[in-house]
């Protein structure tokens, strides 16, 4: 069936993409936590204020990119409706029709041209930007999805979609350029900008940012809509995967930040009346109000629930047919368009942007119906002056192809901007035939679908609304018609209908209704919109997910949902954990280092020590393997050891020097110098390097000599090892590790969130023979599981808790194995469950 999808279907999906993880979960070495315990309680009440100030100014800066793109977007439609609309009246006398769709053709490719251009500077700016946001605040690093390059091609792109006349909506990149304005605002520098440059310390670390992006992405919501609780409810539900308290209140004030700045400069920009915030969003949709001269009119009453649930279900099998369909769609450009020169996608775009054109003027001027002007038509009068449109009602009616005192239904929708449309569906009484309603509806829902996926940005959000309010438009006209129920106010059914259809697409519930009653003002809505989005989502998952979901399993991002299935609960850690491990010691060579970090693509390694009965021996002999010896003794807890310790006084840790360079460089011949250089960029990392130089692994090794007992100590970065290389922290055989230089964090993090890669290291500066202590930087604590966990169990610590790496460590502290994101995916999972199955 067009709903049903097969397994073989998502077999045929291309190759997964290994994206990294983003660094949530750092306990130990956090800046937050670390420049908290430096400060006394007056800089730490300073320190929590700035990020106030940082989520108002992030409200502040979404709400000004709102106002750049509705200011230009009005300003290219007007323009162009304008020209065309007095060239169709003037050729329509003269026979000329063929010169207005020309002139027609020629803004909209012009328009889309531009945006297709910025699309290809920016490739990540395409779409709505709400998947790869979802996928950022789940965890996952997009590249290039939040940085300055991408907002400024989002924001100038959707402006030219919009004003190119395609199927799209402005509202849905707002959230993209809200989070791009979360992220990058509290850094306070740019890789675009490189030359400017702040002392800023504050705020350099994934969590931090994703915190922000949060608070971005609702300030988004909040300025397309005038929405400020639904953005936070959208950010909580649909956006963020981490949540906490305290940050419900920061993504508040920042999405009402955003509300009032759009609403202040709209307000006294349109009507020159300077604080009195008359315009809430970028799209509003009105007063709903019965008119008072029809005593038989409801907004919606008991009765009505019934219609509402039947339309809940038709909104939620059109919302999952209009997903496989561009599901289908998406397919079709990943292996015929994307890997071809990437002037095909232009071609695409002007494409659809020349059947859009052709289909709006031929329906209009051969499907669209002339209707009298009635007095019905001015009853939306004041609801669309609120909407900041330049005249009243008649502005927005289009007399196209049709005689004096009669309009063209059809035109009055295709010829004015998506959101007057939906204005005239949700406020004008007995306008639209439902002849016009039904063929607008099927040419809006087929067009919509085709133009979601292209290389343009573009949102979903306003076509889905428009194509949705035609259906419940249809519904209201039918029941008025043929069963005779003079109640029924058409403006609520056009509002249900589109809530009924955007809700079968995109699978939202809390949010969509309190953004959909934010929109309408009107509190007596809520009950009818949560059931309708509520059976639209059960009715659209029974078939396919939603529209974002589905386009995050197509980049093949390993998401992880919300929980796992009940059966996955038969497999434990030890079934889904890699036990073939990469590894560092506590005091480890240069040369290993180099060598591991350029033969390998991990973002982390365990720091361990091995275990063995004959320690003694090797201590007299190396003192290298003494070190890493006697570090793994002196970290074993014991109770009579820690009593022992507690008995004693506590004696002050002496504080050494912060030095970027080690001090000593051990004289060697010039050949052996170069041997060893070459050694370290020819050398595969082998397992027990400092233990038996001499040795590598061969196939004569039992498992157990290549798998031996590790004791786990800890967890660093693959960026603070490359760090530590930089800046030459080390010290020489002949010296206590404690000689070695001590960075701060501050330092630590000086690079982020662009690190220094190990592939562009000069190892001539380096002293292979020198020796790096990694356990002043490594995380000593991080979360860990036991084998025999659940993977139930494994999954919520791993989502809830922002991992990026979990150890599996045995009854005796050693580790047997590591999960990451990629071993918790569903795949991943049903994969497993099979060879479980297969070994019963």
């Amino acid at each position: 069936t067009i709903l049903g999808e097969t397994h073989e279907e998502e077999d045929e999906i291309l190759p997964r993409k290994d994206y990294e993880s983003l660094d949530y979960d750092r306990c130990i070495n956090d800046p937050y936590l670390e420049v908290l315990e430096s400060m006394d309680n007056k800089k730490a009440q300073r320190y929590e204020a700035v990020k106030w100030v940082m989520v108002f100014a992030i409200g502040v800066c979404t709400g000004l990119v709102g106002l750049f793109v509705d200011f230009f977007v009005r300003l290219f439609t007007q323009l162009k409706f304008r020209v065309v609309q007095s060239s169709v009246e003037e050729c329509t006398e003269k026979g000329c029709l063929a010169l207005s769709l020309l002139e027609l053709l020629g803004f909209n490719l012009t328009f889309v041209f531009l945006a297709s251009l910025l699309v290809l500077i920016q490739p990540v700016a395409a779409g709505s930007g709400i998947p790869e946001i979802k996928c950022y605040l789940n965890g996952v690093k997009v590249p290039g999805v939040v940085r300055l390059q991408t907002v400024v091609c989002k924001a100038m792109g959707v402006l030219f979609s919009v004003a190119g006349g395609l199927f799209v909506g402005k509202e849905g990149p707002m959230i993209h350029s809200g989070a791009v304005v979360g992220a990058g605002l509290p850094q306070f520098q740019s890789i675009t900008l490189r030359k400017i440059q702040f002392n800023f310390p504050y705020f350099r670390s994934d969590r931090d940012k994703r915190d922000f992006v949060s608070a971005g992405a609702a300030a988004g919501v909040a300025a397309a809509f005038g929405a400020p609780i639904g953005g936070t409810l959208f950010s909580l539900e649909e956006g963020s995967s981490f949540w906490n308290q305290g940050l419900t209140w920061k993504v508040l004030f920042c999405s009402m930040a955003a509300t009032f700045t759009l609403n202040f400069f709209r307000s006294g920009i349109q009507f020159g009346s300077w604080g009195s915030f008359q315009l809430p969003g970028l799209l509003n949709f009105g007063e709903f109000k019965c008119s008072e001269s029809d005593k038989k009119c409801h907004l919606w009453t008991a009765v009505d629930l019934g219609f509402f649930i039947l339309m809940g279900i038709v909104g939620g099998l059109l919302g999952a047919t209009f997903n496989c369909l561009n599901k289908r769609l998406a397919k079709y450009r990943m292996r015929n368009v994307h890997p071809k020169p990437k002037l095909v996608r232009v071609l695409e775009s002007l494409l659809v942007s020349l059947t859009t054109t052709v289909v709006v003027f031929v329906a209009s001027m051969v499907l669209g119906e002339c209707r009298e002007m009635s007095s019905t038509s001015h009853s939306g009068n004041n609801t669309l002056s609120l909407q900041g449109m330049s005249e009243d009602v008649n502005s927005s009616i289009k007399t196209f192809f049709c005689p004096n005192e009669t309009y063209n239904d059809m035109a009055t929708l295709f010829f004015n901007p998506q959101e007057s449309a939906i204005l005239q569906l949700f406020h004008q009484d007995g306008t639209f035939s439902p002849v016009t309603l039904s063929l607008f509806f099927l040419l809006y829902f087929l067009l919509s679908c085709w133009t979601y996926g292209i290389s343009v940005p573009s949102g979903l959000f306003v076509p889905s609304l428009l194509c949705g309010a035609a259906f419940g438009r249809l519904v209201a006209n039918l029941l008025k018609s043929y069963i005779g129920l003079d109640h029924i106010y058409s403006g609520t059914f056009a509002l249900i209908g589109a809530a009924a259809f955007l809700g079968g697409i995109v699978r939202m519930t809390i949010s969509l209704t309190v953004i959909l009653i934010e929109s309408t003002n009107e509190i007596t809505y809520g009950l009818p919109i949560m059931i309708t989005l509520m059976v639209a989502k059960w009715t659209g998952d029974f078939f396919n997910k939603g529209i974002y979901d589905i386009h995050v399993n197509l980049r093949g991002v390993p998401l992880l949902e919300w929980e796992t299935e009940v059966e996955m609960d038969k497999l434990r850690a030890s079934d889904i954990m890699e036990p073939n491990l990469t590894y560092v010691y506590p005091h480890t060579r240069i040369q290993s280092l180099v060598s591991i970090l350029r033969t390998t693509v991990h973002h982390a390694f365990p720091v361990v020590t091995e275990n063995r009965g004959n320690e003694r021996e090797f201590m007299k002999g190396n003192q290298l393997i003494s070190n890493n010896i006697k570090f793994k003794k002196s970290s074993i807890l014991t109770r009579a050891g820690e009593q022992r310790r507690r008995s004693q006084s506590m004696k002050s840790y002496p504080s050494s020097e912060l030095r970027n360079m080690c001090d000593e460089h051990i004289a060697e011949e010039p050949p052996e110098k170069e041997d060893l250089l070459q050694q370290m960029l020819e050398r595969r990392y082998t397992p027990y390097p400092n233990l038996y130089p001499d040795q590598s692994p061969s196939e004569e090794w039992t498992m157990e000599e290549r798998f031996r007992p590790l004791t786990f100590h800890g967890l660093i970065l693959r960026s603070q090892l490359v760090t530590l290389l930089v800046r030459g922290v080390c010290y020489s055989e002949s010296q206590s590790s404690a000689s070695q230089p001590r960075l701060s964090h501050a330092e630590m993090s000086e690079d982020y969130p662009r690190y220094p890669d190990i592939h562009d290291l000069d190892l001539t500066l380096l002293n292979p023979r020198m020796i790096v202590d990694v356990t002043p930087y490594m995380n000593p604590s991080p979360f860990a599981v036991s084998p025999n966990t659940h993977v139930s169990q494994v999954f919520n610590l791993f989502r809830t808790m922002g991992l990026r790496h979990l150890p599996v460590v045995n009854a005796v502290g050693e580790i047997v194995g590591i999960i990451t994101r990629h071993n918790l995916t569903q795949e991943f999972l049903q994969a497993r469950l099979r060879q479980h199955y297969q070994s019963i």
